[in-house]
């Protein structure tokens, strides 16, 4: 039998409709830069459909060897652990498919230069009357248990801070680690700066982005002798749907490998060193599928009255996080 190679983007998953609709989108973006191969999606968790449905779709097609890529910004828990559990586990019970994972979109150039056509699209809208150096970026990551993730972020937001030219930059997290988004707002407006730009570097809208906002706003109320600036999150930009292209593409040339030097799954990381060597397993079960549209209809048994959020540093169930009692942190936004 011949092989056919088709592709998975494998989501987080969402309660909200809107995020769900864009990572469609995105997919739908990839189906027409890979016209030759079948492209499906699914989510790990809240939405669907499930990754589990998008690989029997593919199955279906008459697809023997998979190309999946996680539908995230970096690897932390759920590319690390939770997405290849799914997948390994579908793998073990089809035989005929081969299912191969490729890296996250990471610190990427052309992502880079999608988060800044996104700032740069807030500065326009908000007009040239505050110099850059009179204004202050600060940007706003998922935040995970993941130090390395974390780390990210901040890597990021000083691309952005040193390509624009701000006068100063700052990392905030929406939960799990620190500082959240409004004491570390309330700290920068203590800077002196006539703007902040407050950038959420998310894929897509939903519950967190949101907050974001609103906490925004929050500062915003209590200083209202600063400029505070909402930039839209990255989206359907054309370069980040590239760049999922191309990690695609990487699985076939081989090029696959994730930074695991920092990782504290493999290595002792400062904190973080009772945490090497952990089982790779997903705590999503009791969640996959539940959230929107139809999924709202599923029934396992289970109460998900409570929202399923990352409260308490939890992380899904893994590891406790050793830092979640830091008074500038770290529960999810409420």
């Amino acid at each position: 039998m011949s092989e056919r190679i088709g592709v998975m983007v494998c989501g987080h998953g969402s309660r909200d409709e809107g995020a769900v609709r864009e990572f469609a989108q995105v997919a739908e973006g990839l189906r027409e830069l890979l016209p030759e191969m079948p492209v499906e999606y699914g989510y790990l968790e809240f939405a669907t459909p499930i990754i589990r449905d998008g690989l029997d779709r593919l199955r279906d097609k008459g697809v023997t060897r998979v190309l999946a890529v996680p539908g995230m910004l970096f690897a932390a828990g759920h590319v690390k652990n939770d997405i290849p559990s799914v997948l390994n586990t579908y793998a073990a019970q089809n035989d005929g498919v081969t299912i191969e994972f490729g890296k996250d979109i990471g610190i990427d150039p052309k992502v880079i230069r999608a988060a800044g056509a996104r700032i740069q699209e807030a500065l326009d809208a908000a007009g040239d009357d505050v110099p850059l150096h009179e204004t202050m970026l600060v940007v706003v990551g998922r935040g995970t248990s993941d130090p390395d993730a974390n780390g990210n972020i901040a890597k990021v937001m000083r691309q952005l801070w040193e390509g624009f030219g701000f006068g100063w930059g700052e990392t905030v997290y929406s939960g799990v680690t620190f500082p959240l988004v409004e004491p570390g707002l309330e700290h920068v407006a203590k800077l002196g700066f006539k703007r902040i730009i407050v950038f959420p570097y998310f894929l897509f809208t939903g519950i967190l982005v949101q907050r974001i906002y609103e906490h925004t706003d929050r500062v915003a109320e209590r200083h209202r002798d600063i400029e505070f600036i909402k930039a839209p999150y990255l989206n359907d930009h054309p370069l980040l749907i590239d760049t999922f292209k191309e990690r695609v593409e990487q699985i076939l040339t081989g090029d696959t490998a994730m930074n695991c030097g920092v990782c504290k799954y493999r290595t002792q990381v400062l904190g973080f060193e009772d945490q090497v060597g952990l089982d790779q397993e997903s705590h999503h079960h009791h969640v996959e599928g539940i959230g929107t549209g139809d999924a709202h209809s599923h029934d396992d048994g289970h109460s998900h009255e409570h929202e399923h959020s990352h409260d308490h540093a939890h992380d899904h169930g893994h590891h406790p996080y050793p830092h979640a009692d830091h008074p500038l942190g770290p529960k999810t936004l409420k």
